[in-house]
């Protein structure tokens, strides 16, 4: 079988940089140049997180793009993408910056540039300029339900793409800093749960057991504001600016617990791979919140590992909150949950939002419950 992608030459010696699922599983790779030249390419390094490979073919005195920075690019502005969509080889085509940092559902780290440029299967891997002519992006895929362009087009950070261009260079291969956290958005009902002015940094969901952050005292409820001196206004920020710390390295954070700001210093940890009974009748949790939950049984803390509270139903604010029966209750505004008194305590004194930290099969979410006014 044949595949068929983009790229663009870095170095007049023939550095070529594309994306690695345009060579994933390639037992040749050739490059067609502009003029019409072919060549044979060794694959320098690929790597699947970033979706970035570095290839090299045996020529001198090549044009090469001019590399610029994502970090100046602003919504709004004019882009142009070129590559061979369909075959139809360095076509060119128009749109503008319609987000950045953007993260997408496949849990990648990447925080993409997103377009509405038209992308196309064979655009990927080209370069994405600005209209400086300078490239700001490696254009890696599209978000659709037809198969086709729909108007969102990702691309991958150029600043990005280059420090993995050179560790795979150097190296062979690209080290990632690592917290050991799960982390989700703060909307608004959550940072009035947590005390917060405003909705902002990344909400700690969960901590690996024996991981960077936990060694730390990082907590679960736990809200990073900043990292390394630099604001995190979104959770999609995060990732990436852990994953450029070098492991081993010590990282200052800046958090948010129960509503005072302090700092704690992390020692980053590597990121592996190629690239976190009997059933009584339920006792419900009167009036506000709308759960029915019960305590665990000690066969079911055995098997699951952990503390908390089994959702046997849930109505009303809870349901509303997308509260399922079968989730497990762990804590409430960042305090840990292990009976139904202690539970009816936290609702009793609790403001119009809580934060029920829930875990659903092998993950940790913090869900906002919206639960009225105290009740007089």
């Amino acid at each position: 079988e044949q595949g068929m992608g983009s790229g663009f030459i870095v170095s007049s010696d023939g550095v070529i940089l594309t994306n690695a699922h345009v060579i994933d599983d390639a037992t040749e790779v050739t490059v067609k140049l502009t003029d019409r030249r072919e060549f044979r390419a060794k694959v320098i390094g690929s790597d699947k997180p970033s979706d970035v490979a570095v290839l090299k073919i045996d020529a001198t005195g090549l044009p090469t793009v001019k590399l610029g920075s994502s970090m100046n690019e602003k919504v709004g502005e004019w882009v142009l993408a070129i590559g061979s969509p369909f075959g139809f080889e360095n076509s060119v085509t128009s749109g503008i910056v319609s987000a950045k940092s953007r993260s997408l559902p496949d849990g990648t780290y990447i925080p993409f540039i997103q377009t509405d440029v038209a992308v196309n299967p064979g655009n990927s891997g080209g370069p994405l300029f600005n209209m400086k002519g300078e490239v700001i992006g490696i254009n890696a895929q599209i978000f659709t339900h037809s198969g086709g362009y729909q108007g969102l087009s990702f691309a991958v950070p150029i600043d990005l793409a280059v420090k993995v261009k050179d560790q795979l260079q150097q190296f062979g291969k690209v080290s990632r800093g690592r917290l050991g956290v799960t982390i989700q958005e703060v909307n608004q009902q959550l940072a009035d749960s947590f005390g917060l002015k405003r909705p902002g940094g990344a909400l700690v969901a969960a901590v690996e057991e024996n991981g960077p952050a936990a060694k730390a005292g990082i907590k679960a409820g736990d809200v990073i504001l900043k990292f390394n001196g630099h604001a995190i206004s979104s959770s999609s920020e995060l990732p990436a600016q852990v994953a450029d710390v070098k492991p081993g390295a010590k990282a200052t954070l800046e958090i948010s617990r129960n509503g005072t700001s302090k700092d704690i210093d992390v020692t980053v940890g590597e990121l592996k791979g190629a690239k976190v009974a009997s059933a009584d009748s339920p006792d419900q949790e009167h009036g506000r919140l709308g759960l029915a939950v019960r305590p665990l049984s000690p066969e079911e803390r055995q098997q699951i590992g952990t503390k908390g509270l089994m959702v046997e139903q849930a109505s009303g604010p809870a349901a509303r909150a997308g509260i399922q029966p079968g989730d497990l209750l762990l804590a409430v505004n960042g305090t840990p949950v292990q009976s139904v008194e202690q539970l009816r305590a936290l609702v009793a004194k609790s403001g119009k939002t809580m934060a029920l930290l829930i875990q659903r099969d092998d993950g940790k979410i913090f869900v906002p419950v919206d639960i009225g006014g105290k009740q007089g």
